[in-house]
């Protein structure tokens, strides 16, 4: 996680005209099932990074954050030396998921989703492949953390079942010197951190 302010890379996708925005462009909007845009899931093929993907690991790194480190539950890790899996839809590289063994749980480090697939279902299936991790390892939870500002992610963890743990308050403001706009303009401070039990298989 670097500066978001600094970040002119697209986080997401606007689902009326399919402009691509920068966090702090970004806007929530209120509709029902029917009226949802874009919103059908695509063929999704999940597997183990290999060699050959370090390429669009870091692409997606650089868009998303700017580089390949990612500091989460007051440690700094990174992406490249992790256990990565990565999305494959439509024959392309879809999204990653970055993870690693911190304090006895799966730690999600980055679970990074281009724009033109979000809203089809990549982003579960990257986290439901990080919870077969944790299952087929005997670990006891998957965890993630995420900005207070990330409206979005906030609820896509939760509809996958994480709850909140715990709230590490002003460190993000602490760690960047300021609170700096983020989603939708809201002041980045604290940092979330989430929680889902794990019956192992």
């Amino acid at each position: 996680m670097t500066d978001q302010a600094d970040i002119p890379f697209p986080h997401y996708r606007c689902g009326e005209c399919g402009k691509d925005l920068p966090l702090t462009e970004a806007r929530l909007t209120v509709t029902c099932d029917g009226h949802q845009p874009g919103r059908s899931d695509v063929a999704v093929e999940v597997r183990p990074a290999t060699r050959a993907d370090r390429h669009d690991i870091e692409d997606i790194c650089d868009q998303a954050l700017g580089e390949t480190d990612v500091d989460v539950f007051g440690r700094s890790f990174d992406v490249l030396r992790q256990e990565n899996l990565i999305a494959v839809s439509e024959g392309r590289f879809a999204g990653v998921i970055s993870l690693a063994v911190d304090g006895g749980d799966l730690a999600v480090v980055l679970l990074s989703v281009f724009p033109g697939f979000q809203g089809h279902g990549v982003g579960g299936a990257l986290l439901d492949a990080a919870v077969r991790v944790a299952a087929d390892r005997g670990l006891p939870a998957v965890k993630a953390a995420i900005s207070n500002d990330d409206v979005p992610s906030f609820s896509f963890y939760q509809r996958h079942g994480f709850v909140i743990d715990s709230v590490a308050k002003g460190l993000l403001a602490d760690r960047y010197g300021s609170a700096e706009p983020g989603f939708s303009g809201i002041r980045v401070r604290d940092e979330i951190r989430l929680r889902r039990s794990v019956c192992p298989a």
